[in-house]
């Protein structure tokens, strides 16, 4: 089913060439269904990129979905135009008094910052606690996954001995949980972060369960008791040459980068990377939609919180 979309991004091109089903405003405008109504705080530094990814994962269920793209008023984008940001993203501010089916907040490359030295701090956590009585399931990615713990758990994360970077492999501990329904014992998925959260920081909180793990990565996989919070602490989002383009830039920075692990045929940058994790990353994204938002979410969204407790 397709994903709704404004019709002048520039993704909206990419996606029909890739045979995904994008709808423009005018034509869903005269379909008389109760789309999902998903918003995606994008705080990574290459928007475009991250769109194409999030919006892929997002298309391929049975459900309409409706994507409004979020920008944070209290900080100054140096990767994006405003122009860009104006036409495609709205600001925090002005849909604070919405409510969403699902919210996506995505990493940042600030982990090695102290949360609270992040600019805007304070505005995200702003909206996480929007989120709460405003969302019926948020995903948080990456840094996000990293903030989001921190905050309403106090778990603390803690600087790596080196960059974390490659595709590792992981072990699905809970296979009859909705959100892992159909995963592998084991599959492989993507990492690029140089913090981590404590494996028995997550198994000592009672309000926390550990989906999935991995003995070379860390937790990957974490969700609340109701599955309104989920915590990616990777990037099964990843396109199949993001982590070249982080590795070639890397080297162009003259940060001497290790290769990514697991990542390239034979180790070898010049033959290419395998890509071995996107059945893993569609069921991820597809269970979520199902089980996370659209089964459990109300019809009527002015509903949506009223019986959350925060």
């Amino acid at each position: 089913m397709p994903i709704r979309i404004n019709s002048k991004m520039p993704v909206f091109q990419r996606l029909e060439e890739e045979n995904i089903f994008v709808m423009p405003e005018h034509r869903a405008a005269t379909q008389d269904i109760r789309e999902l109504q998903i918003a995606i705080l994008n705080i990574m530094p290459n928007k475009e990129d991250t769109e194409l990814q999030l919006l892929r994962l997002l298309s391929n269920t049975a459900l309409q979905v409706r994507v409004t793209f979020l920008r944070l008023d209290s900080h100054t984008y140096k990767n994006t135009p405003e122009e860009y940001l104006r036409q495609f993203y709205k600001p925090f501010s002005e849909v604070r008094e919405r409510r969403f089916d699902g919210l996506i907040i995505t990493g940042a490359p600030v982990e090695n910052l102290p949360f609270t030295d992040v600019d805007y701090w304070d505005e995200l956590t702003a909206i996480m606690d929007w989120s709460a009585t405003h969302v019926t399931s948020t995903v948080h990615i990456c840094w996000a996954a990293q903030a989001g713990l921190y905050y309403h758990y106090g778990i603390e994360k803690h600087p790596l001995p080196k960059k974390l970077s490659g595709i590792y492999r992981h072990t699905t501990l809970y296979v009859d949980e909705p959100v892992t329904r159909g995963f592998n014992d084991r599959f492989f998925a993507p990492h690029s972060r140089y913090t981590g959260v404590d494996k028995e920081d997550i198994m000592a909180n009672p309000d926390l369960t550990l989906l999935v793990d991995s003995d070379n990565a860390g937790v990957y996989l974490i969700q609340d008791k109701k599955a309104r919070r989920l915590f990616i602490c990777g990037h099964p989002e990843y396109s199949r040459m993001t982590l070249d383009a982080e590795y070639r830039r890397d080297l162009k920075k003259g940060i001497n980068p290790e290769l990514p692990v697991h990542y390239y045929r034979d180790d070898d940058p010049e033959k290419g990377p395998v890509f071995q994790w996107k059945a893993h990353a569609y069921l991820l994204f597809s269970n979520w939609l199902n089980y996370c938002v659209y089964q459990v979410t109300p019809y009527r969204l002015d509903k949506i919180g009223e019986d959350v407790n925060p």
